[in-house]
């Protein structure tokens, strides 16, 4: 069990009366809520009890709220992958609206007031049991008269006969995963770590061949006065990644890259000055983001930077490929691969989605089936309706003396990596165009730009032309596709998310643009936690800003019909 670690005491010592074991028996997943994660030993003791029970269920799910993280939803891997840690780093009121869970126990541990009752009792399960310590007489009758029933003054059985959310059904866990760059792999090994048997079909003979194929990726988060959805959405995404990465093998381990930091410049002064306000207010703890001034930034890079800078110390480049290639061998022997097929079609045959290749011959098939593919699924019928676009990013790869030599990764409007195997790689651009090839107009562009970064204007001076071209896949609101894929042509007058009508069995994971190294783990885990039941890892408000659906709604609003 990891992160975090504080002082406070655990509740097991404060709840050890209630003994869920006769509780939770039987059952295929079992979720337990608490007010305070402490140090850990009430998680520490539900796994011990869940271990030693022949009858457990198949699944644990731990949900806490914490004070030792930076604010939202944190997700924590473990070794074992039947069993979920989610903390909560916000208040109580606004983590159970927030929550995608259905509680079967919950621990109160001295919560005051009583406005977290009600938003409590529209989420718990039928019969969920709960604990609690330090109840005064107003939380006792308001607990009371939202259908908890108190058998001691510790101990109540939620008795309501108002109605539920249904229970999700146990899903067949075999699955179809199209498209084996950053965001199919992820998706393989989410659900292959769940038990499920996935097939994966990739167009071309190897994985990582597209926009995932570059020599480098920049992982940092992104940071915004109001913490905005994509602020929020993006730390939460670039923490997430940090420690699946971990339990891959990490980074320069079983991962090719270097968690050796990056250094954002100012843009100008007003850039310089909305990010001393930032800094100020102290939201971030300096290993995550700390503002350097100008004599700190130079001293550090060894380069002029005239405004200042941001300091990702976590951050840092990694391959994809390698990433890649890491979750793959995850998956084990519950990973079938299909590669080399070239372009393929869905149909549907009495629940299950058949993979036809161009020749007709069924490529593989299963009763769920996840688009990862990038800008390639506006090929497929099903979801030629999204509006994806693929955007060119030429990436220049210059020899190790054409820039000056960096101690971490350099980025502005443009990023410079370290040199790695004797290459810088500098870039990359951000074309409307389709064109695949290598051309000096855009090597000419990132080259501009390095100069600017280094403040150097003969900077890589007469380099060859060589690189990389991508197309990254991008969305309208350049934020993700994660979930359920929507049936355009059957939306009619809808108008909220919960009511767009779904392709039954399609979901889709698209639209990463720069960002699918943080990207790709984290929406993997959020989509692996639906098809599973399990309690979300993310806000509920950032999970409906991810939602495929959310073109729908937008093209009836706008009076544009289905977007283009």
């Amino acid at each position: 069990m990891t992160e975090p670690a504080s002082g406070a005491p655990g509740v097991a010592t404060r709840h050890a009366d209630m003994d869920l074991r006769a509780h939770w028996r039987g059952r295929e997943r079992y979720t337990v809520f608490a007010t305070s994660y402490g140090d850990g030993a009430e998680a520490r003791a539900l796994q011990a009890d869940w271990y030693a029970d022949p009858d457990r269920p198949a699944r644990l799910h731990i949900v806490a709220l914490t004070t030792e993280l930076q604010p939202g939803f944190h997700r924590i891997p473990q070794d074992d992958p039947r069993l979920t840690l989610t903390l909560l780093a916000m208040p109580l009121d606004a983590a159970l609206v927030q929550l995608s869970a259905q509680p079967d126990a919950v621990f109160l541990d001295a919560v005051p007031g009583a406005g977290f009752v009600r938003p409590l009792a529209r989420i718990v399960a039928a019969e969920a049991r709960l604990s609690a310590t330090a109840l005064d007489e107003e939380q006792r009758a308001a607990l009371a008269g939202q259908g908890f029933v108190f058998g001691s003054d510790n101990e109540a059985v939620f008795a309501s006969r108002k109605p539920r959310l249904p229970v999700p059904p146990v899903p067949e866990r075999r699955a179809l995963v199209i498209g084996a760059g950053l965001a199919g792999a992820a998706a393989c090994a989410a659900l292959c770590l769940r038990g499920w048997e996935v097939t994966l079909v990739e167009r071309h003979p190897a994985p990582a061949m597209e926009a995932s194929g570059n020599l480098a990726g920049i992982f940092m988060p992104l940071l915004s006065r109001d913490d905005n959805i994509p602020t929020r959405l993006t730390r939460a995404a670039y923490l997430y990644a940090l420690r699946a990465w971990r339990q891959l093998g990490g980074i320069d381990g079983a991962i090719e890259g270097q968690a050796c930091g990056v250094l954002q410049l100012a843009r100008d002064a007003d850039h310089a000055e909305v990010s001393r306000v930032i800094a100020r207010e102290g939201n971030y703890p300096p290993e995550f983001a700390r503002w350097l001034e100008q004599i700190e930034a130079e001293a550090l890079l060894g380069l002029p930077a005239p405004d200042g800078a941001w300091l990702f110390g976590q951050g840092g480049w990694a391959r994809p490929g390698s990433v890649c290639e890491a979750m793959l061998a995850a998956c084990g022997d519950r990973l079938t691969r299909r590669f080399g097929v070239g372009s393929v079609a869905l149909e549907n045959e009495d629940g299950q989605w058949l993979a036809r290749a161009e020749d007709g011959t069924v490529v593989a098939g299963a009763p769920t089936v996840v688009l990862a593919g990038g800008a390639g699924a506006r090929r497929l019928a099903q979801s030629a309706d999204l509006p994806l676009a693929a955007l060119r990013g030429q990436v220049t790869h210059l020899p190790g003396g054409a820039a000056p030599s960096l101690p971490l990764v350099l980025c502005r409007e443009a990023y410079l990596t370290p040199a790695a195997g004797g290459i810088l790689c500098a870039g990359a651009t951000y074309d409307l165009d389709e064109d695949p090839g290598l051309r000096a107009s855009s090597q000419q562009e990132n080259i501009d730009r390095l100069r600017g970064l280094v403040s150097d204007p003969l900077a890589a001076e007469g380099v060859p032309l060589a690189g990389r071209v991508g197309f990254r896949c991008v969305a309208p609101d350049r934020l993700p596709l994660v979930g359920r894929l929507p049936d355009f042509a059957a939306a009619g007058a809808t108008e909220r998310l919960r009511d767009v009508p779904r392709h039954p069995g399609l979901h889709c994971l698209l639209g990463y643009a720069s960002r699918g190294l943080i990207w790709a783990p984290l929406a993997a885990e959020l989509l692996a936690a639906q098809l599973e039941g399990e309690p979300l890892p993310l806000e509920s408000a950032l999970v409906d800003a991810l939602d495929p659906a959310r073109f729908v709604l937008r093209a009836r609003r706008t009076g544009g019909g289905r977007p283009a």
